[in-house]
């Protein structure tokens, strides 16, 4: 069952963060190096300006807002966070989906493309729509597929996108193991995005399928994230993907920062993965 809903939000914001970038080599080894914001060219797609919600448009922010409002009064019915305050969603949902456009952005433009401008998304198990709903109203020009199993869920992120009054965005119920071998999807998207899903090696396997050659894997992780980014390297790479860089950006967290994996598609997937629903988070590769 597909369900389709489309988006149209206003700029792209520039977000401050502190990039580590990982040379391509076996993640047992790896050695981060730091690069300031300064360093980090700014090519294009936004102005820049604060680094954070504060940095929208009066109609992005009444967006954000609306979501946020929606988000708490359905959370009452169903599950679909365990934050209960709108000040607790801004700072660690809001804010940490906002976090990461700036190093996917960076990451694009070098590997990529010369345009962050009009790419095609897919939020991999967006849940409540985390990142991909606020993605997609940062990121007006991007065609944003906010991919859930789960109906209810669907019905949620069907209701809040149509509150909003996003252009841009349609909403698919399926499995990511199913959508990874239909052809209309498998790799179709500029960037999948994939935020407190599954563990990384089981996440390669669920995204990387959906990604074109050349694009971008991008896994919203936690502060440490490195043992398990080692675990996965034989899934990614199995995927036709490399390892590329882990940012770490400022965070509302205990630990005061989180980290963005991204990896480069750098050939074809070959055509069993996905596997079957179920088999991957039950035999991760």
């Amino acid at each position: 069952m597909l369900i389709s809903i489309s988006a149209q939000a206003y700029s792209l914001l520039s977000l401050r963060t502190f990039c580590k970038h990982i040379p391509l080599i076996r993640p047992s080894t790896l050695k981060l190096r730091h690069f300031s914001a300064a360093s980090i060219s700014r090519t294009s797609v936004s102005a820049a300006g604060p680094l954070n919600f504060e940095a929208l448009t009066s109609h992005q922010k009444h967006q954000v807002r609306l979501y946020i409002d929606s988000l708490l009064e359905w959370n009452q019915k169903m599950n679909l966070t365990a934050v209960k305050e709108e000040n607790e969603v801004m700072e660690r949902h809001v804010e940490d989906s906002l976090a990461i456009i700036e190093p996917v952005r960076d990451s694009y433009m070098l590997r990529c493309g010369d345009s962050f401008e009009n790419l095609s998304v897919v939020d991999v198990g967006s849940g409540a729509g985390l990142p991909g709903v606020i993605l997609a109203i940062a990121c007006p020009s991007w065609k944003v597929t906010l991919l859930e199993s789960l109906n209810k869920r669907c019905v949620f992120l069907e209701h809040v996108v149509g509150l909003i009054g996003l252009q841009n965005v349609q909403i698919v119920r399926d499995r990511a193991e199913t959508v990874g071998q239909n052809l209309d999807y498998r790799e179709n998207f500029d960037i999948a995005v994939a935020r407190a899903v599954a563990e990384m090696r089981v996440l390669a396997e669920y995204c990387l399928p959906l990604v074109r050659v050349g694009g971008l894997f991008v896994a919203a992780k936690g502060h440490d994230p490195q043992e398990e980014v080692a675990k996965a390297e034989k899934a990614i790479h199995l995927m036709g993907a490399s390892l590329l860089q882990t940012c770490f950006v400022e965070s509302h967290s205990k630990f005061g920062q989180r980290t963005a994996i991204i990896c480069l598609k750098d050939g074809p997937t070959p055509r069993k993965y996905p596997r079957a629903p179920g088999i991957p988070s039950k035999l991760p590769l």
